[in-house]
Formats: C-alpha cells, sequence, structure tokens
C-alpha cells in the first residue's frame, strides 16, 4: 500500500530509533544512583564518559531535549507530508491510518519503551550510549548559551514568579508529625519515627556514639583468626592505620557473602569522620554523601574517640525504646528495683533519664549520667558517691576504668515519676 512512500517511511523508522536512544539514554543516566556514578567513574573508558556527562546535568539534559525536539520535528514533518502526498492522490483512509500509527510509533517505541526498557539496565545501557552520547553534546555546546539565553527568556516571560522549591527543612518534619492523621493503627509509628528524625537534629554523636572502650579495632594484616569465631559488638570489623590506633576503615561483616581467611582489610571500606560537636543528623548527611557506613568521632585534637553506624543511627527512629545501653550492654538503661529506687547505666543518657521520668532537663555540659555525676564531685568517682542534678539523687554503685558504670537514682521529696516511660 505504502511502496511509492517506502523511502519516507525507512527514514521515519530511523529517526523513531534516534528518538528511542535519546530517550533512553535520559532514562538510562538520569536513573543512575550514586553509588552507581562512582563505579562508572572508576570504570573503563565508556563508563567513565557516562560518569563525566552528569558532571553537569543541565549541559547533558538541554542537548538530549534538543536533539530529541529535532529528531522529533523531522519525525511528524515527514508524516505531515506523507499523509498530505495521500490525501491529494484520494486515499484519504490511509492517509487517516498512517497520522495513527505514526502518532503510535513515536510515543509507544521513541518514548514509552525505551524509557522502560533503560530504567532496568540503567548502568549497562548508560556505558553503551556514553560515547554517542558526549559527541552529541559536544556538536550542542556551540549553541549552547543562545539555548540557555532562551530558557532564561522563557522563565522571565512565562513565570515571572517562579522560585525553586526549597529543601526540606526541620519545621517541615516537624509539621508533619502534628499533620499525621494516617491509619490509626499506624498513626502512633508514624509519628514516634517522624518525631525520631525530628530529634535527629537536637542529638549530638557524642550522645549516641559506641565509645572507645566499647568497641573493638584491629590493626593490619587482620585474619579471621583474629575474630575467636565471634561477631564484634558493632557488626563491623574497624580496621585502624597501620602505624597507629586511629579507625581508618570498616568491613561490614553481616554484608560480606564470603569472609577471606587472610588480610579482610582488603574488604575494608573507608569510614567517615565527624567532630563529636556535630548533630546526628550532620553525620548521617556525611555518612549519606560519602556512602559510608560508619562515622569515627574525633575530638578537637583530631583522636578517635569513638564512633557511630548507620544501624545505630536507624535502630534510634525505628525503635520507640532503642538506646546506647542496650545496643552495647545488652540491658535497659533505666530499671526501677524499689519503691522510688531506679538503677540506671553510666554511659545513659541524661535526654533519656528526664525524658523517662517526664521532667525539665538540668543545666549540664555533659551528655550522660556518668558524665553528671564527675562533673558534680569535679573528681573520679568512686562506689558510695553521692551527688545531686536537679532533681535527682545519684549515687555511684560501680565504677570502671572509665567511670562510673551503675548509678542509682531517686528522686528529691515531691517529685512524682511514672513507672514506665
Amino acid at each position: 500500500m505504502f511502496l511509492e512512500q517506502l523511502p519516507w517511511l525507512l527514514t521515519m523508522g530511523v529517526l523513531i530509533f534516534v528518538s528511542a536512544f535519546f530517550s533512553s539514554s535520559e532514562a538510562a543516566l538520569f536513573y543512575l544512583g550514586r553509588a552507581d556514578r562512582r563505579r562508572l567513574a572508576a570504570g573503563n573508558a565508556a563508563q567513565r564518559a557516562a560518569a563525566a556527562l552528569l558532571v553537569v546535568p543541565d549541559r547533558l539534559l538541554t542537548a538530549v531535549l534538543f536533539w530529541n525536539l529535532l529528531s522529533n520535528v523531522a519525525y511528524f514533518t515527514i508524516g505531515s507530508i506523507l499523509s498530505l502526498q495521500l490525501e491529494r492522490t484520494g486515499r484519504t483512509a490511509e492517509a487517516g491510518m498512517l497520522a495513527v500509527l505514526s502518532l503510535l510509533g513515536i510515543i509507544v517505541l521513541g518514548e514509552m519503551l525505551p524509557k522502560s526498557l533503560a530504567v532496568v539496565r540503567p548502568a549497562g545501557l548508560a556505558t553503551w550510549a556514553a560515547v554517542p552520547m558526549t559527541v552529541m553534546v559536544r556538536l550542542v555546546d556551540p549553541i549552547m548559551p543562545v539555548l540557555r539565553f532562551v530558557n532564561l527568556l522563557s522563565r522571565r516571560l512565562i513565570w515571572p514568579s517562579f522560585r525553586p522549591e526549597p529543601y526540606l527543612r526541620l519545621g517541615d518534619l516537624e509539621r508533619a508529625v502534628e499533620l499525621s492523621t494516617a491509619d490509626a493503627s499506624l498513626l502512633v509509628q508514624e509519628q514516634q519515627v517522624l518525631h525520631s528524625l525530628v530529634l535527629l537534629s537536637d542529638i549530638r554523636v557524642d550522645e549516641m556514639m559506641r565509645p572507645r572502650t566499647q568497641f573493638l579495632t584491629f590493626r593490619p594484616p587482620v585474619s579471621i583468626d583474629d575474630l575467636h569465631g565471634r561477631m564484634t559488638p558493632s557488626g563491623y570489623l574497624l580496621v585502624t592505620e597501620p602505624d597507629s590506633d586511629e579507625v581508618a576503615g570498616a568491613v561490614a561483616l553481616r554484608r560480606l557473602s564470603s569472609v577471606p581467611q587472610e588480610h579482610l582489610e582488603g574488604c575494608a571500606h573507608p569510614v567517615a569522620y565527624v567532630p563529636w560537636c556535630a548533630t546526628v543528623a550532620d553525620a548521617l548527611e556525611t555518612m549519606r554523601r560519602q556512602s559510608r557506613p560508619v562515622a569515627a568521632v574525633v575530638n578537637e585534637l583530631g583522636e578517635t574517640i569513638g564512633i557511630v553506624t548507620l544501624d545505630d543511627v536507624f535502630d534510634t527512629v525505628f525503635s520507640h525504646t532503642a538506646s546506647r545501653t542496650e545496643r552495647l550492654l545488652s540491658r535497659p538503661p533505666i530499671r526501677k528495683t524499689g519503691d522510688g529506687v531506679w538503677q540506671v547505666s553510666g554511659i545513659t543518657s541524661l535526654r533519656r533519664l528526664v525524658r523517662h521520668f517526664d521532667l525539665p532537663r538540668p543545666p549540664s555540659k555533659s551528655m550522660t549520667v556518668a558524665g553528671a555525676i564527675q562533673e558534680a564531685l569535679e573528681r573520679i568517682a568512686e562506689p558510695g558517691d553521692t551527688c545531686c542534678w536537679g532533681p535527682f539523687r545519684l549515687t555511684v554503685l560501680e565504677v570502671s576504668p572509665h567511670g562510673p558504670s551503675l548509678v542509682e537514682v531517686r528522686l528529691a521529696d515531691g517529685q512524682a515519676a511514672e513507672d514506665e516511660p
């Protein structure tokens, strides 16, 4: 039926392929995650070219849209010419069929199908398309200033009051807590998670971290025999620098499909470094940005005083009763032992203590119960020492080499407290 128009139809088929190439390339490249981009940047020449295209995403997107628009305009121009030729010869039905088929062809074969396939294997397709896409981007570079000017002019004329949407702020999360009105069975859990997320910006890392005395480090070379058949308390094998005790890398033991017998340090990933005064939210952002599951907490001298892992942060967010005492010592942080008497561990945070008793927090420079005792006594605590911190009367029961490890808590007269938080 369309034999006389066969050259034009073949040209339209080529243009559909061109449109599919740009559509799939756009979807594949922009679907790549941060980890995918890092792997491509360390790969072969084509993979590095794909990673380089995403360094300036606006340039890449402008070029893709330009060439895709150009191919689509050429495609519909040829389709319109063919339809008009068929109408002039009296074949109106065939002209209508051509118009419908050409529209469906560009939508399905030029847009939907290639983009759907691209998101299934984005890294492979991005690698395959990187070199030709680099050439097409460079061809557009001479007219890129004009395209940017047209883009800016259109925004000023059509959307003069357009403003970029701000990033999610702390107030947005707090508002979400207030407006959370989902199904009743999930409402409490949603509010608890959102509340925990908000608290991450108030909790310092030295309040959540595993202290230096509560995790194991290994100096390379490290073998499986060094673990003595046991899992490390943090779930990570922490590798130090060869000539010091500072943490340099971490091996996620639970995520290893096979554990080598020797040189486990070869499986280690670098750790992030955060200052002791940073908030947990800042530490989480640093770990996310650097894709590192462990952050070493350093003091003002640059010495490692503790670590924070993603597992610890997630435990705090998703577990309402999560506490550092339970993670490190496998016991509840606050335990009632008698009428008006409680026992707490020294590493229990002051925030958790006052929240348990629903009392205002007295002023203190310390983050833990042990720190508050040392601050009040102004010396190293000994068993039997007693001091007051606001409405709390604290008595040291047990002492470790690093400070009070078990403390008895009583409330001053006139203070009431619930048995459970």
